[in-house]
């Protein structure tokens, strides 16, 4: 299920990529071409686009990746079947909502979407906290992090009904919708993940991190709800809680470099990637204000946040994951290959998706093309990876 989901997410990314490229207007032409130009050109909205990477992409993952966590930060059992499969109806449901965004379904699928959504990641945080009260001992905090982000995520798809019925409010709505998901449901849990795995990867333990992580959650489950609320209303709201999120993230940065050094995390294929993710964020958090002051159009700072955040977040974390969900149990030379193998390039993948990012601020349409050129050559490595990987028990 869990390796389903890695490849599914890079395929969705990928697919968005290509629809971002088929929505592009065609360049003004002349006679035969122009009107052939024009007749093959689709008419993808942003929103849509953006939800085929989001939706049916990450937030699956994300749902999968907390299931995988959980457990281990509670030090409790494997998950129930049931609980495993609960990333499928969700994909469904982002699926639906991509599409339809994009005029092939009705727009009451817009509602079930939200509802199933919103219905799965309630009933995550109810098995979430049932794991917090069996823990033995002290839970990690990090496991409350992924309750805070299914939240944020409940509450941003529960105002999906009210956008759709009351168009006077529907720009403030989308606003707070938007940064919900963006930096409620998905910067929690990578803010959740990110002081755990990095180092996992490196093999040295950190040992700021669960003081770091209970300290700083009401930092950022207040700065998320304060961004999308400040994005909706009062801009001044959404500066603090910007400025609250960037903090959390520079100090994980800052425990790294005093644990590991910069070399030692630009030195690995999966952490390169993740430490982009970091620094991307911040950044993106720094100039969302800049944003808000009108400085900066939204478009730019969505594609931004896709390429110089999400992006490396998901590849770096699938260069580490997916050998362990493939290759469950004890390490193993099968496990060390495949990982040797999808952290082959990490470094010029971080490279990309960081400048891309930057051009995308810009609104330099080459930004896109570094980050599609990215995915790409992860994409190749995954590819590789998965085929000549050995057989092994289920994921």
């Amino acid at each position: 299920m869990l390796v389903y989901l890695g490849i599914c997410a890079v395929l969705a990314f990928l697919m968005a990529a290509l629809a971002a490229f088929l929505a592009v207007p065609p360049a003004p032409t002349f006679g035969f071409a122009e009107s052939h130009a024009a007749s093959v050109a689709l008419a993808i909205s942003p929103a849509a686009v953006f939800h085929i990477a989001f939706a049916a992409g990450a937030m699956p993952l994300v749902f999968g990746a907390i299931i995988h966590f959980v457990p281990v930060l509670t030090r409790t059992s494997s998950p129930h079947a049931a609980i495993r499969l609960m990333p499928l109806p969700v994909q469904l449901a982002g699926i639906a909502a991509a599409a339809a965004l994009a005029g092939s379904l009705p727009q009451w699928s817009l509602h079930a979407a939200a509802s199933t959504t919103g219905l799965v990641a309630l009933a995550l945080v109810g098995w979430i906290f049932t794991r917090l009260r069996a823990t033995l001992g002290t839970p990690h905090p990090g496991a409350r992090w992924y309750a805070g982000a299914l939240l944020a995520l409940l509450l941003a798809v529960a105002v999906v009904p009210l956008l759709l019925a009351r168009p006077e409010w529907r720009g403030a709505l989308r606003l707070f919708h938007l940064h919900l998901n963006t930096l409620g449901f998905i910067g929690l849990a990578a803010l959740a993940t990110l002081p755990v795995l990095l180092p996992t990867v490196l093999g040295r333990p950190e040992p700021t991190i669960a003081a770091r992580l209970r300290r700083d959650w009401w930092l950022a489950a207040g700065g998320a709800l304060l961004v999308a609320a400040g994005a909706a209303v009062f801009w001044l709201l959404a500066v603090i809680g910007a400025l609250l999120l960037a903090w959390v993230a520079l100090r994980d940065m800052l425990a790294w470099n005093r644990a590991y050094g910069l070399g030692k995390i630009l030195g690995d294929g999966a952490t390169a990637p993740l430490a982009a993710a970091t620094l991307g964020l911040a950044l993106l958090l720094l100039l969302g204000i800049v944003h808000g002051a009108g400085l900066m159009e939204a478009r730019p700072a969505i594609a931004s946040y896709a390429v110089g955040f999400l992006l490396p977040l998901v590849t770096g974390a699938l260069t580490q994951l997916l050998p362990v969900w493939r290759h469950p149990g004890a390490d193993s030379p099968a496990r060390r290959t495949m990982r040797q193998r999808l952290a082959r390039g990490g470094q010029l993948r971080a490279t990309l998706f960081l400048t891309g990012g930057g051009l995308l601020v810009l609104d330099n349409p080459a930004g896109a093309m570094l980050g599609a050129a990215a995915m790409l050559l992860f994409g190749a490595v995954l590819l590789h990876a998965v085929l000549a990987a050995a057989p092994a028990g289920p994921a």
